[in-house]
């Protein structure tokens, strides 16, 4: 029998089918991911808001899900059940627009949230509501959202969302990731936070970085039908709307980002 190490950290092992439920799903990004590292799951739950994102989400899955708002979603809808079968990963990309830098970084209060007048990164408190009602909880959390999530004006929120984790019996591993260091060739930041139900201490590391063999050229095609080329006046008048309407932000707003 080997003997038991003072200090043996359990690793992290998923050794059970997936149970994929997916909130703020959009087109399945994460179950893309799942599905073409061969993992063993399952469609289990989409919550999606936009009949659009529901529909394209359709099509490349092959699932007939429909429309729905968070804010009708309760824990018994998760349908969690079986877990000495199953595995149940919840991912909730909760809407990064009043986070990122190309918004109007209205932040995400939970104080606001509670008082009815929160913004729609606030949505992230309905996934606390969620969490609250369930009396079976899933057993691995996968956030993914802007570096913003942690920054300066939103840090105490976050840190908020991580001690109501912790009190639900999760362990929390967050770490800043830029889509460069993984094989893609784009300048890309994005927090993902790995939150596991366990009583005990386990032990999780995020990929190492992977040496960058492409460059954004080989995935460019040679010809282009001028159709999908647009002249500089219309790109200045497209730029100038945006900024306007708080799509892309100020020279003003980057140099403030920049300073923090």
């Amino acid at each position: 029998m080997k003997e038991q190490l003072l200090f043996d950290i359990p690793k992290v092992q998923i050794d059970k089918p997936i149970r994929l439920i997916e909130l703020f799903g959009g087109i399945g990004s994460q179950a893309m991911a799942l599905r073409d590292i061969g993992a063993d799951f399952e469609h289990y739950r989409l919550v999606e808001f936009d009949k659009y994102a529901i529909k394209s989400y359709n099509a490349i899955h092959g699932t007939n899900f429909e429309t729905m708002d968070i804010k009708n979603v309760h824990g018994a809808d998760l349908g969690i059940v079986e877990k000495d079968r199953y595995t149940y990963l919840l991912t909730y990309s909760f809407p990064c627009t009043d986070l990122s830098v190309a918004g109007k970084m209205l932040g995400m209060s939970r104080k606001e949230w509670k008082e009815g007048k929160g913004t729609r990164s606030g949505l992230l408190w309905e996934v606390e509501r969620i969490l609250e009602e369930c009396n079976e909880l899933p057993q691995i959390l996968l956030m993914e959202n802007v570096p913003q999530v942690h920054g300066k004006k939103n840090l105490a929120d976050f840190n908020k969302w991580i001690d109501f984790l912790k009190s639900k019996g999760y362990q929390n591993f967050w770490q800043d990731l830029n889509a460069r260091d993984y094989g893609i060739p784009q300048n890309r930041v994005r927090c993902f936070m790995v939150s596991i139900l366990s009583d005990g201490y386990v032990d999780y590391k995020f990929p190492k970085p992977v040496e960058l063999k492409t460059v954004m050229k080989d995935y460019l095609e040679d010809e282009v039908d001028e159709k999908y080329y647009i002249n500089n006046e219309k790109s200045q008048k497209l730029i100038a709307q945006l900024i306007e309407s708080g799509v892309l932000p100020t020279e003003q707003n980057r140099t403030e980002q920049n300073r923090l």
